[in-house]
């Protein structure tokens, strides 16, 4: 703390002696002066303290930080064997390779890992008229699920006779069977973007992790594949409620107050929510143009003047 000056001490002390005396008498400029550029000095720190309290970074785990699209796409037809032997037992090498293959091109639609179940199947069916089970297999493209995936997935969902969290279930379950009998083939089956390990051990920032996917396999490929452990209180994942309720419960913290908020998603839907909940007007918003989104979606993302369209080395450039 900054000592008074010898010249304020005594004008304090006059001044109140004299009032206790009750004679009247002039103040003192000198000292009004002095305290005015106090008052004044500890706005500007107060001021500068606040620009200096630094970042919040929510970020989305697939499609920003990791790309698991091999991993999740061989774990939904391990899944889908044991939901549907029949259909699936005679899946060869070369039809499962297929189906990985498409899987990387509708993958865009997945907002939870367990769609990856459906899909696998949908693309069955549309790859064999024998087994259709579903009414939107028949005509189906690639660029038909990108456009029309949340009107078809209602549809096989109900013709398919298939519960949510029983397949939510089944797909932990099966990436959990995998990870303990071959981790190192689980772990290799995915892949952090370039440079994005890096951006996250020596980031300046605040870091929470806010996914759909269950943390135990978002913490796993942390440590395993990057090497960093992220507190656990750090890291949102399924089940923890919608991204937009995390963002609120993130901003409402003490700790937060007067950081800058900044969320990175790659799913242009997620976003978009984000913008029409006006108590998360605060945050920063962007669009990894690296995810898993389409060339019309990041078309769109420029349009919409909240969001921000993010390049993988600008993103790593701003964790640090």
């Amino acid at each position: 703390m900054e000592d008074k000056p010898d010249w304020a001490i005594r004008s304090w002390a006059i001044g109140a002696q004299t009032t206790n005396q009750g004679k009247e008498i002039k103040p003192n400029r000198q000292y009004f002066d002095w305290v005015e550029n106090k008052e004044a000095k500890i706005d500007a720190k107060r001021i500068s303290s606040l620009d200096e309290m630094g970042d919040l970074y929510a970020l989305d785990f697939d499609g920003v930080l990791c790309d698991s699209c091999g991993e999740s796409s061989l774990s939904a037809v391990k899944a889908a064997k044991v939901r549907w032997p029949v259909l699936f037992d005679t899946v060869d090498s070369t039809l499962q390779d297929w189906i990985v293959d498409q899987m990387h091109i509708v993958r865009p639609v997945v907002e939870t890992g367990y769609e990856n179940l459906l899909l696998v199947r949908l693309l069955l069916e549309m790859r064999i008229p024998s087994i259709r089970k579903s009414s939107v297999a028949e005509g189906l493209t690639v660029d038909g699920i990108l456009e029309n995936w949340s009107k078809i997935k209602p549809v096989i969902m109900e013709e398919w006779a298939e519960n949510r969290d029983a397949l939510i279930e089944l797909f932990g379950k099966v990436r959990d069977e995998w990870m303990d009998n071959d981790l190192a083939t689980w772990i290799g089956a995915n892949r952090f973007y370039p440079g994005v390990p890096d951006a996250l051990k020596f980031a300046s920032s605040s870091i929470y992790i806010v996914t759909t996917k269950q943390s135990r396999f978002a913490d796993a490929l942390l440590q395993e594949l990057a090497g960093l452990k992220i507190p656990p209180e750090r890291i949102y994942g399924l089940g923890t409620g919608p991204k937009v309720e995390v963002l609120k419960q993130l901003q409402r913290k003490p700790e937060h107050q007067g950081l800058k908020l900044h969320f990175v998603e790659d799913r242009l839907a997620t976003l978009k929510n984000v913008i029409k909940d006006p108590e998360l007007d605060g945050w920063n918003l962007y669009l990894g143009d690296w995810g898993y989104n389409t060339h019309k979606e990041r078309g769109e993302a420029a349009s919409i003047p909240r969001i921000t369209l993010l390049q993988l080395t600008d993103f790593s450039k701003k964790l640090k």
